[in-house]
């Protein structure tokens, strides 16, 4: 059994179908049966349908649009939690999950990243940010949103840093496939053939802004949202939109193709020009098993050439503004089940520039499989211990815990439960009720 199979067998056999739609693209894609599988023809049929944008535009629902990132979090009760529960999902002004524990005191952690960092199929007082402000005795706000990439994440945190609510310590996190979907247009794209939208209520992975390879150029370049108005959304019903805006989306086509769900109609002249930028062997059409792992590893190294750039810029701005940053990884299918396994992570090119570059960096993959070995159990049992797709409520305060020392030891002055001089007594009177 090779990686690919080895994931894709995995994931399913674990997990079940209810969990198994919410994991990244990596493990979600389905694969096509008919012999000639044209990428116009795959664009065309991804178009929404009305009555869903509807519902995602003018109604509740778990994701609310927003002109530069596509979508952010809105207010809903996604029905995907730990027992068959509902999860209540609710939002503040700027669209940041609702924090309860001391609201009221000073925040001075900002965290960004995908769905792990909003903790999807959870209930908001069960995530790792609200077990770790009860713990720090402070509050640590949850930008972080399902679907984004690290480009759409560090665009939030951009955005975020500059209101009143920007912080003196910023965490992005990263995982799953975030390095390929900071490259997408339009993530919906990818994935629409497995996806339930739930009449609307769930629809997400419109058109967003995005960081691509400029093949004149190249260079990459970071691009706005070319859907920035409400109504403009419509346009996703409609088939000549859709394969207008993304005939040349070169990482829709490296992903379609790897997974061997389009083999036709592509840029083959612009696959074979980022190959040349990158430095890499150019995507091999003789054979289905070399087109699959030919355009997996073109795919794979345009997104890491892109975290790169993004990681880079990240830690500039918060450099130039005097900010904290913490770098975050964590891969529970795609890194940490091959360690376990004794493959190697598939990602070391980025883990080895985040080393080079000094990054504050933590890796949850190594935590997880340290763990692992103090147990006597299966894979698949350690993973239901902690996950329903997402981390359920154990997963988030496993993680909170295994995270909080090193939060301690950032933070200066430390939380006021590590205090250990008389200031501590003078700031806690805040913490009475009057």
């Amino acid at each position: 059994m090779n990686r690919r199979d080895f994931l894709y067998t995995n994931s399913v056999s674990t997990l079940g179908l209810t969990s198994y739609i919410y994991l990244p693209d990596l493990l979600t894609a389905g694969f096509m049966d008919d012999k000639n599988k044209s990428y116009i023809d795959y664009i065309r049929k991804s178009v929404i349908k009305k009555e869903e944008l509807d519902i995602f535009l003018n109604e509740h629902s778990w994701a609310q649009f927003d002109p530069e990132l596509g979508y952010i979090l809105g207010n809903y009760m996604p029905h995907d939690g730990l027992d068959d529960s509902y999860t209540l999902s609710t939002i503040n002004q700027d669209g940041s999950r609702k924090s309860q524990v001391y609201i009221n005191r000073p925040s001075r952690i900002n965290t960004y990243g995908n769905s792990f960092t909003q903790c999807h199929q959870v209930s908001d007082a069960e995530t790792w940010q609200e077990y770790l402000a009860g713990h720090l005795g402070e509050p640590v706000r949850n930008y972080g949103m399902g679907g984004f990439g690290v480009y759409q994440a560090y665009r939030r945190m951009l955005r975020e840093e500059r209101t009143e609510n920007a912080a003196d310590y910023v965490i992005l996190y990263m995982w799953g496939d975030d390095y390929v979907r900071s490259v997408f247009r339009c993530r919906y794209v990818t994935y629409y053939t497995t996806w339930d939208n739930d009449k609307g209520y769930m629809f997400h992975g419109n058109f967003w802004s995005n960081i691509e390879m400029d093949l004149t150029a190249g260079e990459l370049e970071e691009k706005d949202n070319i859907i920035n108005k409400k109504e403009d959304l419509y346009q996703m019903t409609d088939p000549d939109f859709m394969y207008e805006k993304l005939r040349g989306d070169l990482m829709v086509q490296l992903h379609l193709l790897s997974r061997n769900m389009v083999n036709t109609d592509v840029d083959q002249k612009g696959l074979k020009k980022l190959s040349e930028i990158l430095n890499i062997p150019e995507v091999d059409f003789s054979d289905m098993e070399k087109m699959m792992s030919t355009a997996n590893q073109l795919k794979n190294k345009y997104s890491f050439e892109a975290t790169k750039y993004i990681l880079s810029a990240a830690k500039k701005f918060t450099d130039d503004n005097q900010k904290n940053l913490l770098i975050i990884h964590f891969d529970p299918y795609g890194v940490f089940r091959p360690m376990i396994q004794g493959f190697p992570r598939y990602d070391q090119e980025v883990v080895n520039f985040i080393s080079e570059n000094n990054f504050n960096y933590f890796d949850m993959n190594e935590v997880h499989v340290d763990d692992f070995k103090k147990f006597k159990i299966s894979i698949d049992e350690y993973m239901n211990r902690y996950f329903i797709g997402h981390y359920n409520p154990s997963g988030n305060h496993f993680f909170a815990y295994t995270l909080k020392d090193r939060i301690v030891e950032w933070l200066d002055p430390k939380p006021i439960t590590y205090q250990k001089n008389s200031s501590r007594r003078i700031h806690f009177d805040g913490y009475l009720q009057k």
